[in-house]
């Protein structure tokens, strides 16, 4: 029900920015602030800045498909729909944002549409390959054979597009055609060695019980990318299914001082486990549990100031000041929502109760302290 408000605030969105109108200059100003942020890793101060962004200049399709991409990593796939409609409504030919809609739709269960926007495009332009590469990525979620027969076609207009490689690599996987799989992986890494790709064969690999082979794959993604905590766990799984528990209990500790995540703590509490170190194991698990809390908290806050930014942009300041409070009472860490907080009480003239929520956006988050 929430993310149906969310989608029919969004869409009302367009005619209004926040107080007085304010020059499409500082909106590009505080856009580019959001995309540097973005590429430094600090994304909820990025989605802050996105929002008041899109607010003052609800009419330019790179910030609104910015703000999609950055609603997509929440997981407010509804409100990232809305806005990539949006700037295809200003530019109708802006691919990335017409891409990203169709990708979006997909992850938000509505393969129909996509598949139907990823057909029109290539019924219009039936020799381009990247235009069957995204047809394959709308069908991979609703017909496994259509996504191959697409990819292949990519393939067959382009041979060297490694992303329609990859991808189909991925969709044989899924069909269970595993040393088909492989294959094409191994084709895709001949056409650009990415980390991704290193990895995804060494899970192939692990997943067939060629451990060595998963071994040096899965190394050879970390090495490339030393940030990939993913590459790490699947590593440590390598080495937890031969009992290497000093190996496995090496990598989980690497991937988490990478990126914190519940799952990575259940693991390295199985791993002590069996290493007999039962008081880690508890103490593992302990932690595991109070990171899942956090991050469900922080992903009601984050629905919660997603409707409510939607309400600013409708100029229901109360509305939002109300859907912002509720966010910080879900999660009194999540910078955005006292971010937007601020920004809502000023324009209802409460100027001492928006300095102490900047105040205290900033203090989570000290990319947002100059904001204003």
């Amino acid at each position: 029900m929430l993310s149906l408000v969310l989608i029919a605030l969004f869409l009302s969105v367009g005619e209004t920015s926040d107080g007085a109108q304010q020059p499409p200059a500082h909106a590009q100003e505080i856009y580019t602030r959001a995309i540097d942020l973005e590429s430094r890793g600090n994304h909820s101060a990025a989605l802050a800045l996105l929002w008041e962004a899109a607010g003052l200049s609800p009419r330019d399709p790179e910030i609104q498909t910015a703000l999609g991409e950055a609603l997509e990593r929440i997981g407010a796939f509804d409100a990232a729909i809305g806005a990539y409609r949006v700037a295809l409504q200003q530019n109708p030919q802006f691919r990335k944002a017409s891409n990203n809609l169709i990708l979006a739709l997909v992850k938000a269960g509505k393969s129909e549409e996509a598949i139907a926007r990823a057909q029109a495009l290539v019924d219009a332009a039936p020799k381009d390959p990247d235009r069957y590469f995204t047809l394959g990525l709308a069908q991979s979620e609703q017909n496994i054979d259509a996504a191959v027969q697409s990819f292949r076609r990519a393939l067959e207009l382009d041979p060297r597009h490694a992303l329609a490689r990859y991808n189909l690599a991925l969709a044989l996987n899924r069909a269970d055609r595993t040393a088909e799989a492989i294959e094409e992986m191994k084709q895709a890494l001949a056409i650009d060695s990415r980390a991704q790709t290193h990895y995804m064969l060494g899970v192939m690999y692990s997943r067939q019980g060629e451990f060595d082979a998963a071994t040096r794959e899965l190394t050879a993604a970390s090495n490339k990318d030393p940030r990939s905590a993913n590459a790490r766990i699947a590593l440590a799984a390598v080495f937890q299914a031969q009992r290497q528990w000093d190996a496995a209990e090496r990598e989980i500790r690497r991937a988490i001082a990478i990126a914190p995540d519940p799952s990575a703590y259940y693991m390295l509490s199985q791993v002590l486990r069996q290493r007999g170190d039962s008081a880690g194991a508890t103490a593992a698990v302990s932690e595991g549990e109070r990171l899942r809390h956090e991050r469900e908290q922080e992903q009601q806050a984050s629905v919660l100031t997603a409707v409510g930014a939607a309400k600013f942009d409708a100029r229901d300041f109360t509305g939002a000041v109300n859907l912002f409070r509720r966010a910080t009472e879900a999660s009194d860490r999540y910078a955005p929502a006292f971010y937007q907080l601020g920004r809502a009480l000023q324009q209802l003239g409460q100027d001492r109760a928006a300095r102490e929520a900047f105040a205290r956006a900033a203090a989570l988050n000290p990319s947002l302290a100059h904001a204003q």
